[in-house]
């Protein structure tokens, strides 16, 4: 099942979408929410697709898979290494990545993305997976001179536009550490890899950070990225694509102050 969130002539809704059609849903699809369509059905072509959860909190993780630790030269960490970044630097399919006034180098990294479904804390491992709701694809846009020059990810992370996620959600993933991961950068693949090289799986993420902090309805665990990382730069177009999900594309712009 694909759960997408669209707006269409000033409204915005969540609804299942079966080939080219959506069955609107009547509120947001956490808690149930999946069984209540109210009857309407609009065309895809008809919709504009938005990011397809808004969450609370983006939970992200660094050096995550084996390839990418190796190329920054750095040993595995023993736990997850996890990071935030805002609510407000999500962007949906086709919007913009703004490229920041104050980088001079700003990088695309292609990763799964879990969002919840339902309130999660102190989760063991072995039921982590019955508080997904699905999966989709995420682009961490990053600031990387600006994360080597701080020594921690905050800023560089949480630029508006910098956490790019869809197209949709998908729910029927029967193992989400067999997926392969990959980044396209004006059509040339940059990224390839699998989420069977994560060093922590998606179970193991959910029950540990879920230890640390209250995972909400629609909040999104970012697994990681794979080695291949790179610059994009000012009109280039960044395409990350997950098996069984899909892909989402945006293009980067500058950005434009009063």
């Amino acid at each position: 099942m694909r759960i997408v969130r669209f707006e269409q002539m000033g409204r915005t809704g969540y609804g299942i979408l079966e080939g080219e059609q959506i069955s609107v849903l009547w509120g947001a699809p956490y808690n149930g929410g999946l069984a209540n369509t109210t009857g309407e059905v609009v065309s895809l072509p008809e919709v504009t697709l938005l990011a397809p959860c808004e969450p609370s909190k983006i939970i992200a993780l660094g050096l995550n898979y084996r390839d990418h630790a190796a190329e920054f030269g750095n040993t595995v960490p023993e736990e997850p290494l996890i990071f935030m970044k805002p609510s407000t630097a999500v962007i949906g399919p086709d919007e913009a990545i703004v490229y920041p006034q104050m980088s001079r180098r700003v990088d695309y990294e292609a990763e799964l993305a879990v969002v919840l479904g339902k309130t999660a804390r102190h989760v063991p491992e072995n039921k982590a997976l019955e508080y997904v709701l699905g999966y989709t694809c995420f682009n961490d846009v990053t600031a990387r001179d600006l994360q080597r020059k701080d020594g921690q990810f905050t800023r560089a992370k949480g630029f508006d536009t910098f956490a790019a996620i869809g197209p949709w959600i998908e729910t029927e993933i029967p193992d989400p550490d067999n997926l392969e991961v990959e980044a396209y950068l004006n059509g040339e693949r940059k990224q390839h890899s699998n989420t069977g090289n994560m060093v922590f799986g998606v179970a193991h993420l959910i029950s540990f950070i879920s230890r640390i902090m209250t995972l909400l309805p629609g909040d999104v665990i970012a697994t990681g990225t794979p080695s291949g990382i790179g610059p994009m730069r000012i009109g280039d177009v960044v395409e990350i694509r997950v098996e069984k999900i899909g892909s989402i594309r945006n293009q980067v712009e500058a950005e434009r102050t009063a």
